[in-house]
């Protein structure tokens, strides 16, 4: 008897092992919150404890860049169209999400590049550190948020149901940046020009971001911000604080899809680079 060869379907075990290592990296990446807690933690201890200030540091970044903008104001030195509502508020919160939106960016690169000792020592799900990274990161979200709710109510924006909203908000940040950082990470591990190129790219971004002063009503700078895809994470978590209705709510809403789907491909491919990365980094 003839003996046939076995028949390999290659798209077939193609789209199979796309499903095994979405099914593994989500796995990996329940499976190991509680070492992402204890990392957290440890971390959390360690950034503080040889600080005097401590945890005022959460707020003295935004505070900080918030009270450049007023004072410059204030002082007539730049001109800003009205924002709608207390300009401290305006400048506060948008300084302040986009704290929040840089640390999430960054928080992937800086969490697996600081246990560079650990990962070619010790092997554990690599998806850990990228759930430290965001337990830290909300974390000093949290602070940031009780800090926002003190200036809604100081200038006297009042209470709005709305304000509930605004953690979710800011988790929708939180998430979107947390999948563009992944994305980064594992050619951020091997050049450090990446990190340099990402922070000086984002400094720019800024400005094309209605973060310390309004979308102007005409000209190609309202068209380039308006469809800035970092717009609407700044907007609508700043209109929810004030009580305003998002005027970005679909831009938004298409972006949480967007960034969702963003972050399980940058998960899956975390999961198959970082292992590559290791084994140049030990060699």
């Amino acid at each position: 008897m003839s003996k046939h060869l076995p028949i390999k379907v290659y798209k077939r075990q193609n789209s199979t092992a796309v499903g095994r290592l979405l099914k593994d990296t989500l796995k990996d990446l329940w499976g190991s919150h509680f070492l992402a807690w204890q990392l957290a933690k440890r971390d959390i201890s360690a950034q503080y404890r040889q600080s005097y200030l401590g945890i005022l540091w959460l707020f003295i970044t935004p505070v900080a860049s918030a009270l450049i903008w007023i004072i410059l104001k204030s002082s007539g030195t730049v001109t800003i169209a009205d924002t709608g509502m207390p300009y401290p508020v305006y400048a506060f919160s948008g300084t302040l999400i986009w704290s929040i939106l840089l640390e999430s960016i960054n928080s992937p690169t800086q969490s697996t590049n600081a246990s560079r000792s650990i990962l070619t020592k010790i092997n554990f799900p690599k998806e850990a550190l990228v759930l430290s990274g965001v337990y830290k990161l909300l974390f000093n979200s949290s602070v940031k948020v009780i800090l926002l709710i003190l200036f809604v109510f100081v200038f006297g924006v009042g209470f709005h149901w709305s304000l509930l909203l605004v953690p979710l908000a800011l988790l929708g940040a939180v998430m979107v940046g947390t999948a563009l950082g992944l994305l980064l990470t594992p050619i951020g591990l091997l050049y450090n020009d990446i990190s340099r190129l990402t922070t000086m790219g984002l400094s720019l971004i800024m400005y094309l971001t209605p973060v310390v002063y309004g979308i102007p009503k005409s000209g190609i700078m309202k068209t380039v911000m308006t469809y800035n895809p970092f717009t609407p994470l700044i907007t609508t978590t700043r209109a929810l604080a004030v009580g305003d209705v998002p005027e970005q709510w679909v831009y938004y809403s298409i972006l949480m899809v967007v960034g969702l789907l963003l972050l399980i491909f940058s998960l899956m491919i975390y999961r198959r680079a970082i292992p590559v990365i290791v084994e140049r980094l030990s060699a």
